[in-house]
């Protein structure tokens, strides 16, 4: 089974490279840390030309916090509008027999929604606070929907939840919202850090899914491409939310923090609930198993213990 891994070097890219190893399988790791620029076509286009793989998971993306994606919208919109392009038109051109897996992130459904349904996320503007990303993820479906029009080239498309756990940035501004609080704590625990700013106010709610969990959902895919109901978006979705109140209270009982929190309310909260319909997961999954939330707070805070100084 050959497989490339675009973003291997990423966060989520980096749990897949884990569970594909863990099952025997060697992924060609492709990143701009090892070279590879997908928004370069040619670059692109000769690298899938030497490897022709079966399967091509697509992590790559130029992505940050909700400030970050403000601040840098342009360059976000941009990057990631180059990069979606110069994958397919490689794809296509050099194996188009390759089944493209694209984790879809749930900022590209409309920002009123409350629960994220698949036959309702065209269905309303994408929130401002992560209007630049959010796009691109619909843009995303849309160039995958049209090479496999005139192509035939052949995606699966799967709208994922904010993810947490080990492999991902240590700059707070990079890292994924439950990640940049869980390395925040860390690090004021062990410098003794008088004070822990928290962006926002605390009230939006979140799904969150472990990233090793989205690794071993991309792999039951791959043993089974066919299975029925692939061939539409699918909320990877367990159809539960924490506020971030919430979430840093059982973060914080992780830790025996001395300092005082402060919530920095100049910082956006982005939209006010993102909870995800399990509705179509359970049909196409009926039997996986989520690892258990508190689990999954105890290895992220592991890693990033593992990681310090940062």
């Amino acid at each position: 089974m050959k497989v490339v891994v675009f973003g291997a070097s990423g966060f989520a890219g980096s749990n897949i490279v884990e569970v594909l190893r863990e099952n025997g399988v060697e992924p060609i790791e492709a990143s701009r840390s090892t070279g590879l620029d997908l928004r370069d076509t040619q670059q692109v286009t000769e690298f899938l030309s030497k490897h022709r793989p079966k399967f091509i998971i697509n992590c790559a993306a130029h992505v940050g916090s909700l400030n970050y994606v403000t601040e840098q919208a342009a360059t976000v919109i941009a990057d990631n509008t180059r990069m979606i392009m110069g994958m397919y038109e490689a794809v296509a051109a050099a194996c188009p027999l390759a089944i493209v897996i694209n984790p879809i992130a749930n900022c590209a459904y409309p920002g009123s929604a409350e629960i994220y349904r698949e036959e309702e996320w065209w269905n309303g503007h994408i929130h401002r606070s992560v209007l630049a990303y959010g796009s691109t993820r619909r843009l995303l479906w849309t160039v995958a929907e049209s090479f496999q029009m005139q192509y035939a080239v052949r995606s699966i498309n799967l709208l994922t939840p904010n993810m947490y756990g080990p492999h991902d940035s240590t700059d707070p501004n990079k890292a994924h919202a439950l990640n940049a609080l869980v390395s925040k704590f860390v690090k004021a625990e062990k410098i003794k850090q008088p004070e822990l700013p928290i962006w926002g106010t605390g009230i939006a709610i979140r799904e969150w899914l472990y990233a090793r969990d989205f690794a071993r959902l991309v792999w039951e895919i791959m043993l089974l491409p066919d299975r029925a109901g692939l061939e539409k978006p699918l909320n990877l979705a367990q159809n539960d939310g924490l506020s971030v109140n919430e979430l840093v209270d059982i973060i914080q009982s992780k830790f025996d923090y001395q300092g005082k929190v402060v919530w920095d309310h100049s910082k956006p909260d982005g939209a006010p609930k993102k909870v995800m319909d399990d509705t179509r997961f359970r049909q196409v999954f009926p039997d996986f198993k989520f690892t258990d939330f508190e689990q999954g707070i105890a290895n992220t805070i592991a890693y990033y213990e593992s990681v310090f100084p940062y």
